[in-house]
């Protein structure tokens, strides 16, 4: 969801200044045996997605705004990085109070982002690129000039009265309960009209659907439906966890803090997270199913352990293919203990399931600064995309994390256009700063408009951090993208291989990846200090990548020196 348990990383710690030499020796074998892989034959199961936020990726009609023929048009550049499979984030026709997560009609293309035939045309041309389109799916509400909505509030008597949920108000004249909206306020707003009150897990705009109406899933699958015809290849199911909330309307128990906008932070207990939920999420694996094999759905949840995202396979693997992954994205540091931990746990709960790993998106401050430390951002932004492309599973990118695109927040409230920011300023100055246009030139709106101003201003950081600039220097962060995509390409290990913690090193994170003969090794140093690593084999082993471009193509026998941040890939 558009904000949903989007967070803000205020502050990294300090790193020493000094250059620091330590030595810390790796076994050979880890205690525990390997993890088997995820079956190579579904295509998701190591493709590399990318996240397209379509408002700010390219504008083709001068109108500062990205769109679908934008998205065409850079094509070639994405398949000739690697992209498997697109993510776009809604395009459909909608009041933009949420920016496309508040939709008014679910089976047609907003006017700002072009037409149904540019859709297909975009479809057809991916495919021709053997990339995979994965469009957006916004389950549990929508807008309130949807025409259902405007139905079912026209009355009490509407035969949609019972599409969305309803109630009385409580005793003492106001709100039904204490539910309160992840963005601020009662989730209840009052319809003077019907005089009654709606629910909204967000926005007010953004009334809840009753799932609990099965003419409400009919209707909603019917829509699933009609995109799957026009021959895309999945979705991302947007927000999950709220599709029901308790019948009983309990109300949700408060956790003692106090939120950016000065409310008490409320526990969801009745509003997030039911068991009930599942039941929809195997009726929509069902629908896809009906159009073949290779049709899959990403889910968006945020369970609070490891443990937890198991449930959203299934009991059968019969509901998501990959539940989004999010728990290196919320680490708020660069930390190889934390993220060796956190990797580990998940291969040892999901074993052979498909997994993905994600560290930006659209709801969430960019990794390139959330995780870098002001000195040596580009080197960091290097060692996490190597560390994405060598894990087990899928890797998901958010557009420009090739290029290291920063986060750039407004100054002032008046330049603020999520209304997160508008709503928490300015303890949360909202997601405007992950979601300016993509900096493709050094040119007038870095290359993303020919518009007098674009929807979103262009960082001045792009006059040198561009797509075309980096397209010339054989070390920048996007070259190095496109050497360790055609590494993961080139590898059956680090496509279908196991995965295997080595060692315990405070600084570096070090993983091996088999497959029959071939065994690759990662070593990534999360720190600012020098770190030699002993490999512990016999024979020789050769870097096949490193980040640091004064080590060529390198043979080593027994350990290896790395640089600060050095990222390394060794066979």
């Amino acid at each position: 969801m558009a904000g949903t348990r989007g967070f803000r990383i205020l502050a990294l710690l300090s790193l020493f200044f000094a250059i620091l030499v330590a030595t810390w020796t790796v076994a050979q074998h880890p205690k525990s045996m390997p993890l088997s892989p995820a079956p190579a034959s579904e295509w998701w199961g190591n493709a590399v997605f990318y996240e397209i936020y379509p408002r700010s990726f390219m504008d083709t009609n001068a109108d500062g705004i990205g769109d679908l023929n934008g998205i065409i048009s850079k094509l070639d550049y994405l398949a000739g990085i690697g992209i498997d499979a697109l993510w776009i984030t809604p395009f459909y026709p909608s009041p933009q109070v949420d920016f496309g997560y508040d939709v008014s009609n679910y089976e047609a293309v907003d006017p700002q982002f072009g037409t149904l035939a540019d859709f297909d045309r975009l479809v057809k041309e991916a495919h021709r690129r053997h990339i995979k389109i994965i469009c957006d799916f916004v389950i549990n509400h929508t807008s309130d000039r949807h025409p259902f909505f405007l139905e079912s509030r026209s009355s009490r008597n509407n035969p949609k009265r019972d599409w969305y949920i309803w109630k009385n108000a409580g005793p003492s004249g106001g709100p039904p309960n204490n539910w309160g909206s992840l963005f601020g306020g009662s989730s209840w707003t009052w319809d003077a009209k019907t005089m009654q009150y709606y629910y909204h897990f967000f926005y007010a705009a953004q009334p809840d659907l009753n799932w609990r109406n099965s003419s409400v899933a009919d209707a909603m699958f019917n829509s699933v439906r009609f995109w799957f015809r026009r021959g895309i290849d999945g979705f991302r199911v947007d927000a999950i966890d709220t599709i029901f909330e308790d019948p009983k309307m309990s109300n949700n128990p408060l956790t003692g803090n106090i939120r950016p906008d000065g409310e008490p932070e409320q526990g969801y207990k009745y509003t997030s997270g039911l068991q009930e939920n599942h039941g929809v999420f195997r009726k929509l694996r069902r629908v896809a199913d009906e159009f073949g094999p290779g049709h899959i759905l990403l889910g968006e949840t945020y369970p609070p352990k490891v443990a937890d995202l198991l449930a959203y396979y299934g009991s059968r693997d019969d509901e998501f293919e990959m539940p989004f992954n999010f728990f290196l994205l919320t680490q708020p540091k660069l930390d190889a203990k934390a993220f060796r931990k956190t990797v580990d746990d998940l291969e040892r709960v999901l074993r052979n399931r498909p997994i993905n790993y994600v560290l930006s998106n659209h709801d969430n401050a960019r990794a390139y600064d959330r995780l870098g430390d002001g000195t040596h951002n580009d080197e960091i932004a290097k060692l996490l995309i190597l560390m994405l492309l060598t894990l087990r599973g899928s890797p998901f990118f958010y557009y420009g994390e090739e290029i290291g695109m920063k986060t750039t927040l407004p100054q002032r409230i008046e330049d603020v256009r999520d209304p997160v920011g508008k709503r928490f300023w300015p303890k949360d100055k909202g997601r405007d700063g992950e979601r300016t246009p993509m900096q493709w030139t050094g040119g007038r709106n870095a290359g993303f408009s020919t518009a007098p101003k674009s929807w979103l201003p262009v960082p001045s950081a792009a006059a040198t951090r561009n797509v075309a600039v980096m397209e010339q220097d054989r070390n920048s962060i996007l070259s190095f993208f496109k050497n360790a995509v055609r590494l993961r390409r080139s590898s059956p290990a680090i496509l279908s291989g196991s995965y295997s913690s080595i060692g315990k090193d405070p600084c570096v994170f070090v993983y091996s990846r088999k497959s029959g003969g071939q065994e690759v090794i990662v070593a990534l140093n999360m720190s600012n200090q020098v770190r030699r690593i002993s490999l512990g084999r016999n024979a020789p082993i050769k870097v096949k990548l490193s980040s640091n471009p004064a080590r060529a193509s390198e043979t080593v026998l027994d350990s290896i020196l790395l640089a600060p941040f050095e990222a390394v890939a060794l066979e």
